[in-house]
């Protein structure tokens, strides 16, 4: 493992911004977004749809209540450890008014919280992970100074679950460590969360857009101590979630809502398995393993070019050399029912077989 300083380069924060959306054109068999659903399901779009009425009215403090009340019930924490959020990636937004003289974003990751502290003139050092060690955390690879640290769990984009463990060796007093747990929920049981932990300093940020089919709604919550919350939310403008958004987090973390996530994520969990099965059976073809997200990364010989040509044949992955630490041949694909997993190895099959290596030797 080593470190490297961030760049400051144009080009290079353009890279971080690079969403999956972006590779998802309308039309293509979608691989390169990690949401499970196309839509709400229809329990969720009934409260929806309910909470329509209220929207002639600003959102009140007791709704604002019972979505934080909701939370800290999912959690076993108080009300007042909760912070709603317009979907995770606007906690890595309010990351800079923490004012942190150093922070370490530990990457292969999300690249939102880097853009986020770069953009506010944050001096940022990247922790790059080595594929030798299966992209897992050191702790001793975290510079002493660093006052903010920032990581996944799971990470995106790599699917390694570190053990909740070596995260907590990270907290220490006057430090502040980002735990990104937006898939978190995908994993059956959720072992290594860090919600239910007391910990210095500690943050964590949760999705439930990927889960419950909300990207275009935005919703997301923070725990942490409420000092720290306080200090994240203490620039935020009035009614910073929305009718709409307050009743999803509420409606999601009701008991009906806990227990079909436990099914789904079951579920993810053995088609992953059998989906990396398969794609690692393909010559040439790495699948980084042992995946605990609903998403794999892979790495194959000229995967810029199959890239496009997966896209010209009707499928879209995700570009993986936007992440720092990863290069053209990694793409990530995201978990899907049986049957779309098997049109991807399939037809990657086929690319692949068609595909000449810089050497001239098929792969």
């Amino acid at each position: 493992m080593f470190r490297l300083l961030g760049m400051t380069s144009r080009d290079d924060r353009e890279l971080l911004r690079h969403h999956g959306d972006v590779d998802a054109e309308p039309g293509l068999l979608d691989f390169a977004v990690n949401v499970r659903l196309e839509r709400p399901p229809s329990w969720l779009r009934q409260r929806l749809v309910e909470a329509l009425d209220r929207l002639g009215h600003y959102p009140s403090a007791t709704e604002d209540l019972a979505a934080r009340t909701a939370i800290a019930a999912r959690h076993g924490r108080d009300p007042g450890e909760v912070l709603p959020l317009a979907g995770a990636a606007e906690g890595f937004a309010l990351l800079p008014t923490l004012r942190p003289r150093l922070a370490a974003v530990v990457h292969p990751s999300f690249t939102e919280p880097e853009f986020a502290l770069r953009g506010a003139g944050v001096p940022v050092t990247r922790v790059q992970l080595d594929p030798a060690d299966g992209y897992r955390i050191r702790v001793e690879a975290v510079p002493d100074e660093a006052d903010l640290v920032v990581l996944g769990n799971p990470t995106n984009p790599t699917s390694v679950l570190h053990p909740a463990e070596a995260l907590a060796e990270l907290a220490r007093p006057g430090r502040v460590l980002v735990v990104d747990e937006a898939f978190a929920d995908a994993v059956p049981g959720e072992p290594e969360s860090l919600t239910t932990t007391e910990l210095p300093g500690l943050l964590v940020l949760r999705s439930l857009t990927k889960m419950w089919g909300l990207p275009g709604l935005r919703a997301g919550y923070a725990l942490g101590d409420p000092e720290l919350l306080a200090r994240l939310a203490h620039a935020r403008p009035h009614w910073p979630l929305g009718t709409l958004a307050l009743e999803a987090i509420d409606a999601c973390c009701a008991p009906s809502a806990l227990a079909e996530a436990d099914e789904a994520a079951a579920r993810i969990a053995s088609h992953r398995d059998a989906f990396a099965a398969d794609l690692g059976a393909l010559p040439g073809v790495e699948v980084r393993g042992p995946a605990a997200a609903p998403f794999l990364l892979l790495r194959v010989p000229g995967g810029a070019e199959v890239r496009e040509r997966l896209r010209q044949r009707g499928i879209a992955v995700r570009r993986g050399d936007t992440f720092p630490g990863l290069d053209t041949d990694h793409m990530r694909v995201s978990v899907r029912a049986p049957e779309d997993n098997a049109v991807l190895v399939e037809t990657l099959h086929e690319i692949l077989e068609s595909t000449p290596t810089d050497s001239g030797v098929r792969v």
